[in-house]
């Protein structure tokens, strides 16, 4: 079942892993959220997601317009460490119904 366009939401979502002081960090912005990570990689983490909302508006698109590789592109210009969910590979998900 396709999702209408005008229904369609998509967020970046950072998660810091590196926190060894407690600190409980959580930012919520503009097509994002961003929990954990020590001070220094909470920071990086927002920086690279504004860069990503400026260079989307450059293009005037939302981030729901973005298709898989043009989302990958600016991600990398923008120096993210993006986690691509493998497909089933079309034999591995008719074995599975």
């Amino acid at each position: 079942m396709r999702i209408p366009e005008t229904e369609k939401k998509a967020m970046l979502l950072g998660i810091g892993l590196d926190n060894d002081d407690g600190h409980i960090r959580a930012t919520r912005g503009e097509n994002f959220r961003i929990v954990g990570g020590s001070a220094d990689t909470h920071e990086a983490m927002q920086e690279k997601c504004i860069k990503f909302n400026e260079k989307l508006k450059g293009k005037g698109k939302h981030l729901e317009q973005l298709q898989g590789q043009e989302f990958l592109d600016i991600a990398a210009e923008c120096e993210m460490n993006v986690v691509v969910p493998k497909t089933p590979r079309s034999s591995e998900h008719e074995n599975n119904n």
